[in-house]
């Protein structure tokens, strides 16, 4: 495998704070940081140099799994999986040592994974119902179009306009999944799914590194460590960011118990312990390194950024006439959410519209959200109420998703289609 560039002299040793990278010199996020951070979230070039060194780092468990996947006939593979991955590792009958020692870590959490504190995690994204999912989709995936080399994989498709409605609501189908009460215990829902996206992660990663055309130096290691954990805070820290901004209100402890949850996601997902956010001090710290060596944008972010919008605007076919200008309304609406996060200057970068109308009115809807969100805070039983309406909400939303896109729970097709295109590739 090629190595990787740092981009940081490896000479220093310095323990002097580097400068802070764009996203945090102007700006939501300056405007953020200032508000919900705590001390200086900025890194030490020694620390920035092991970030990088986890750029060279995949997921050595899940690409043994894969590995032999492809050794076993077709569908075997899966089919072992899948038992393991419901009925338990000792309900596999001579199970081969990669399946074995892939659920035997996974079957065993962590000293730090708090039951209770997973569900009460779950209960705050709940509770934001159908709003939440502005933010996922608008600061969460927007914002990850941010990060170029992370892009190289998800253009590799090359039907951009195909692919980005049906990702959309994959992506949000999966989070649902994995923020719902209940659905992160052993078996459940949220769990199967959290493993099986890290098994497709592994098959994409596969995928990639049989192409001729991938470019270690240029791109690190498909699907590695840092990207992944980029994910992880682009669903965790960036979305209750992007809710606070909105007019959500959430105690320290439900900020705390949100993060808690993903760590925990991320490590089912395969994400490196040294990586995973302990609390709300190391998600900014994480978040400012990522900024300063991830979320660099280039003509790839423009192209999926733009795809995704047209994605949105597809909402007005079904309003005959008026299609147009619902088309228009909905892009705008959604364009006009990134660039709460994003800033001016990586929306213009990536072509996002700039409504002023749209923006006055996601500003008007953010201060009503507030105000009611304080009422909440100070009414007995207010909370739980709104945890069940949202619950309501998201469940029906996840309806309409299933409705939208035939839905594979299991994956199972995006496996068979990065080991196709492995395939093609050994044969050129």
């Amino acid at each position: 495998m090629c190595a990787v560039s740092s981009e940081v002299d490896t000479t220093e040793v310095s323990t002097e704070r580097l400068p802070d990278p764009e996203l945090f010199t102007r700006g939501p996020l300056r405007l953020a940081r200032s508000l919900w951070s705590t001390g200086d979230v900025r890194a030490e070039p020694a620390q920035l140099r092991r970030l990088r060194m986890y750029a060279e780092s995949g997921d050595p468990q899940a690409d043994a799994v894969v590995q032999l996947m492809e050794e076993l006939p077709a569908g075997r593979g899966r089919e072992l999986f899948e038992q393991a991955l419901t009925g338990g590792i000792d309900s596999v009958s001579d199970a081969p040592e990669p399946l074995v020692a892939f659920f035997t870590d996974v079957e065993a959490p962590p000293y730090w994974v708090d039951p209770d504190r997973l569900e009460r995690g779950a209960r705050a994204i709940t509770r934001t119902g159908l709003l939440g999912m502005f933010p996922l989709a608008d600061m969460s995936l927007m914002g990850g179009y941010l990060a170029s080399r992370a892009a190289k994989t998800l253009v590799s498709t090359g039907d951009l306009e195909y692919m980005a409605p049906k990702r959309l609501i994959e992506t949000a189908t999966w989070w649902l999944d994995v923020t719902t009460p209940g659905a992160m215990r052993h078996g459940e829902k949220g769990y199967c799914s959290a493993l099986r996206v890290r098994l497709v992660h592994a098959h994409v990663r596969a995928a990639m590194n049989r192409r001729d055309d991938w470019d270690y130096e240029s791109w690190d290691l498909p699907v590695n460590q840092v990207q992944t954990v980029g994910t992880l805070l682009l669903f965790s820290q960036v979305f209750v960011l992007g809710t606070q901004m909105l007019g959500i209100r959430y105690a320290q402890s439900e900020r705390d118990d949100i993060l808690h949850l993903w760590r925990y996601i991320g490590w089912l997902m395969g994400v490196d312990e040294g990586l995973l956010p302990a609390g709300e001090d190391d998600a900014w710290r994480m978040l400012w390194l990522l900024a300063s060596t991830e979320f660099i944008p280039d003509e790839d972010s423009r192209r999926l950024a733009n795809a995704l919008l047209r994605s949105h605007g597809g909402i007005g076919e079904r309003f005959g006439p008026l299609g147009g200008l619902v088309s228009s309304a909905s892009i705008g609406l959604h364009a006009a959410i990134s660039r709460m996060l994003l800033g001016d200057a990586n929306a213009d970068f990536l072509d996002l519209p700039n409504q002023r109308l749209a923006k006055t009115a996601v500003l008007g809807l953010a201060a009503a959200n507030f105000a009611t969100e304080t009422v909440r805070s100070f009414v007995p039983g207010a909370t739980m109420a709104q945890e069940k309406l949202g619950a309501f909400a998201r469940g029906a939303y996840a309806r309409q998703l299933g409705r939208l896109v035939p839905l594979d729970p299991t994956y199972a097709s995006h496996m068979r289609s990065n080991s196709s295109n492995a395939a093609r590739t050994r044969r050129k």
